[in-house]
């Protein structure tokens, strides 16, 4: 795939969290967005990362409904305007470019939180921590089996004090297979975020990708905060910046 091109300035600043969808025109929270960027040859690619350099564009639709405005044309209509170059091409591998890199960023995330050990995997050890009141967020492979299922949210929700409520973990659209393989353990089906801000940081990611594909209801996933973690909370979000290495900055 062509690099973007390191030709091109960085044009506007960051004055906010908020950019504009070129499709819909709507101003959304930025992490919920998907960033496009023109190679040198002018080829419309994804950035989901937001890291490359020069001026980006931000879609915040679906799958299906991008495929409609580039089979339409609105898409490189929108993109003439917003790059302000009519020699761009648009690939129609375009919406397959952002489902990879978006499921390839919310897998990463979750190694990276492997690594720092705000992750609990195994049926047991998850039961035990959830009953305690140590789980964040609860996330269940694709495949996991429904009894698996309902016996984790059922310990998640008596350690959350939420007995009775709709409170569960959520099956991400990943099998065990790449679970395992992301997280470098054996036979992963279901994953357990110990840590507030890393709950948050991998509800962000993986919220964005199930819009994108249209996989379950789309919304972030539920978290709770573990007993007594209050101030792990304000210092983990302290120290996001780098446990996010890699992984967002936002460029224009």
């Amino acid at each position: 795939m062509p690099s973007p091109d390191p030709s091109r300035k960085r044009e506007g600043k960051e004055d906010g969290p908020e950019r504009k969808c070129v499709l819909t025109g709507d101003k959304v929270d930025r992490a919920s967005l998907i960033r496009l960027v023109l190679s040198p040859e002018g080829e419309v690619l994804a950035d989901v990362r937001a890291k490359a350099p020069g001026r980006g564009a931000w879609i915040g639709v679906d799958r299906e409904a991008l495929q409609r405005a580039i089979d339409s044309g609105k898409l490189k209509s929108a993109l003439f305007r917003a790059f302000r170059r009519r020699d761009l091409t648009v690939s129609a591998d375009l919406p397959e470019q952002i489902e990879r890199q978006l499921e390839r960023a919310a897998l990463d995330r979750l190694g990276l939180e492997a690594r720092a050990s705000t992750i609990v995997t195994g049926g047991e050890r998850i039961e035990t921590a959830a009953r305690a009141g140590k789980v964040a967020l609860l996330l269940h492979a694709a495949d996991a089996g429904e009894d698996g299922n309902r016996k984790l949210d059922q310990a998640l929700r008596v350690g959350s004090d939420a007995e009775g409520s709709g409170l569960k973990g959520l099956v991400i659209a990943a099998p065990r297979t790449i679970l395992s393989s992301a997280l470098g353990r054996e036979n992963v089906v279901h994953v357990a975020v110990t840590d507030p801000g890393a709950a948050r940081r991998v509800g962000d990611v993986i919220a964005r990708w199930h819009r994108f594909i249209g996989f379950g209801s789309g919304e972030r996933p539920c978290e709770t905060v573990p007993q007594g973690s209050i101030a792990a909370a304000a210092s983990s979000d302290a120290a996001a910046p780098a446990a996010n290495e890699g992984l967002t900055t936002v460029h224009e």
